[in-house]
Formats: C-alpha cells, structure tokens, sequence
C-alpha cells in the first residue's frame, strides 16, 4: 500500500484548511468591496429608473 489510512485523513484535513482559507479570503474581499459595489449598483439602478 502506497498510503497508510492516518496519510488519507491529514489529506482531507489539508483540503478543509484551504477551503477555510479561501472562504475567508472572499469574506475579507467582500467585506471591502461590499459597499462599492452596492454604490455602483444603485447608480445604475437609479440611472434605470430615471429613463
């Protein structure tokens, strides 16, 4: 046998530690860019109705 089955559970531990990275990752970006985009949406969302 090429892996032992201690080696298959620390690789899915390794998956879920980056899943949780990246999760964080997209939180912090949306946390930043969050209100940037909702001005933006709501400036085309006004120049919309204004038509």
């Amino acid at each position: 046998m090429l892996f032992s089955p201690q080696e298959k559970g620390q690789g899915l531990v390794e998956y879920a530690f980056i899943l949780v990275l990246v999760a964080i990752v997209v939180i912090v970006s949306l946390f930043f860019l969050g209100p940037a985009i909702g001005n933006t949406f709501s400036k085309i969302n006004s120049s919309l109705s204004n038509v």
